[in-house]
């Protein structure tokens, strides 16, 4: 596709603002009315060229929505409004585009090069990622051609968040846009950028960056998407290299920023070096153990922006949640309050016969300490309610795992009620190690509109609990210390079910986040019957977790759309 291009030899120094923003999926009016304003803003203080991230016109990943005609004209609305903006500077936004080769789909991923009011160029994203939560070849061709795009005497190499991350000793695809790009001799990388957090991934990203900026010795500007789309967050975290891979400007995580730098003729970029190229990590993070507590400051960020945007996307303002006096409850309930305002989390304790009044008086005492709004709702006599009722049935059966599950369930349709009855959203207060092994009851305890803690191990829970507690007690210290227990039959502990957290998060973690299979994992010095009970699980309990609600994701390997495994399946059961 032929475009022409804007050559102005007198400039030579050029000042580059990033907008880092948090977009809505589909609400085109919101995000163009965004986009628009940081384009002003950037004219005002003299700005040269702006740089947008990824799909920043519809918000990613929009998914099956760009298969709607319709959407993809509101799009190209979009584009014309933001056009009339890009008149004095010039304006790089992500947008899908039409395919006008007549071969292969429908649809590209593209970044668009305003400038004049014109359309001066449309880059194609050449590598489609179809891994973890990715799903893009489903939807987009790759890019047929690569151009470098000149402007005010440059030559700028744009590409679109994957197509920089094909470097490395086992690249993950067959061609490298930049090397395309490089023979054209650019003097500069742009790249457009929907790349979700974990919390191993701001390590990564500046690996990838500096790995491309040695190997190609021009300048790098990174644009990152900020904000959580569901289960997917994005922490922004925006770069700018120097040609010497010295990191010369860090946008925040998780909040909007707009930056700038100006950017010399000779590639050198004047501001002061935030981080030298010797401390920039060499290599991605790739921890070969669970280590909870890693990154639990960004981990905490992340669930906050997830509850956050989860409600305010959806037009909630309230949520609500059972109050066990446990650990995860306590979590939960504290990362609500901080992320809604106390006054729009209500918790509601459910004491049955077996809970224990230390577990009300802890969880009174929490709420007390965050200021949220709880009642107190016996279940007793629900419960002896549905035992007199199942009675001719039961049979005088011994009491076993369906008397405890009653319990669950009629506090999971207690929770609904209220839910329904005020407007509330209930959270779902599972964490990932119980959610794994099936430690949990199917329209109980699992039940909600939103899994916060459902990729966090219990182990990291517990350094949730103590980063929240870092300033000052807010969760009660006996919530943290004492055994975990669902209390659901007289003396439970969840190491009544369940193997010792400690042993437990480390084999899930081999499984679940680095796919090691159980001769592997036996080969690191686990035993062979712990080893193939916890895997057990794991796979028998596939079906719960297919019902389950989204899971703010957090870690490299999340369950839900990331992980696709068989609910029917023979392998490891």
């Amino acid at each position: 596709m032929a475009y022409s291009f804007v050559i102005n030899p007198e400039i030579r120094a050029m000042k580059i603002f990033l907008a880092q923003q948090n977009y809505h999926i589909g609400n085109f009016e919101y995000n163009t009315q965004k986009i628009i304003q940081a384009i002003e803003a950037a004219k005002s203080a003299g700005g040269d060229l702006i740089l947008f991230s990824e799909m920043s016109v519809c918000g990613y990943p929009a998914r099956d929505f760009v298969e709607f005609n319709d959407f993809i004209s509101k799009c190209e609305d979009s584009i014309e409004q933001i056009k009339a903006h890009a008149d004095t500077i010039g304006v790089i936004i992500g947008s899908p585009a039409k395919n006008v080769y007549q071969k292969g789909k429908g649809l590209f991923n593209a970044a668009f090069f305003l400038y004049e009011n014109e359309i001066k160029a449309e880059i194609h994203k050449t590598l489609l990622p179809t891994y973890d939560v990715f799903d893009e070849y489903r939807y987009f061709e790759p890019a047929y051609e690569w151009n470098v795009v000149k402007f005010k005497g440059k030559k700028l190499a744009i590409t679109i968040c994957e197509d920089i991350w094909n470097l490395g000793d086992n690249p993950l695809y067959r061609i490298c846009p930049m090397d395309h790009l490089m023979e054209q001799q650019p003097d500069l990388m742009l790249n457009l950028s929907a790349s979700p957090f974990d919390y191993t991934h701001d390590e990564d990203r500046k690996s990838v960056i500096k790995a491309n900026v040695l190997k190609y010795k021009i300048p790098m500007f990174y644009c990152n998407a900020v904000g959580s789309q569901t289960e997917i967050v994005f922490d922004g975290a925006s770069f700018i290299f120097d040609k010497d891979a010295n990191l010369c400007k860090s946008l925040p995580m998780f909040e909007e920023a707009l930056e700038s730098v100006i950017l010399n003729d000779d590639g050198t970029i004047a501001s002061s070096i935030v981080e030298p190229a010797s401390r920039v990590p060499d290599k991605e993070l790739n921890p070969a153990t669970l280590e909870p507590a890693l990154n639990i400051a960004q981990v905490y960020d992340a669930l906050i922006l997830g509850i956050k945007d989860y409600f305010s996307k959806m037009g909630f303002s309230k949520a609500i949640l059972g109050s066990s006096g446990g650990i995860d409850s306590a979590v939960v309930l504290a990362l609500a309050c901080d992320a809604l305002g106390k006054e729009n989390v209500r918790a509601i304790l459910m004491p049955s016969p077996y809970s224990t009044e230390h577990s009300v008086n802890d969880a009174m005492a929490l709420s007390t300490n965050l200021g949220n709004p709880y009642d107190i709702v016996r279940i007793n006599d629900v419960y002896e309610s549905f035992l007199k009722t199942l009675d001719p049935i039961f049979n005088g059966l011994p009491f076993s795992l369906a008397e405890e599950n009653i319990q669950s369930r009629s506090r999971g349709n207690l929770l609904m009620a209220i839910s329904n009855k005020f407007g509330y959203i209930l959270l779902n207060t599972s964490n990932k190690s119980e959610l794994a092994t099936g430690y949990g009851t199917l329209y109980g305890d699992m039940a909600g509109g939103l899994g916060v803690l459902g990729d966090c191990y219990k182990l990291q829970v517990y350094e949730l609990a103590k980063y929240i507690n870092k300033d000052k007690e807010i969760i009660p210290i006996n919530i943290i210390e004492k055994a975990p227990s669902a209390e659901l039959r007289p003396n439970q502990k969840d190491s009544d079910s369940l193997p010792d957290y400690l042993v437990l998060d480390q084999i899930l973690y081999q499984y679940i986040e680095k796919r090691q299979g159980p001769a592997e994992i036996k080969a690191l010095g686990y035993g062979e019957a712990l080893v193939d009970r916890i895997l057990k699980m794991v796979n028998n309990n596939e079906y719960k977790r297919n019902q389950f609600c989204p899971i703010i994701r957090i870690s490299p390997k999340a369950f839900g759309v990331g992980r696709r495994v068989p609910i029917v399946g023979k392998y490891l059961s």
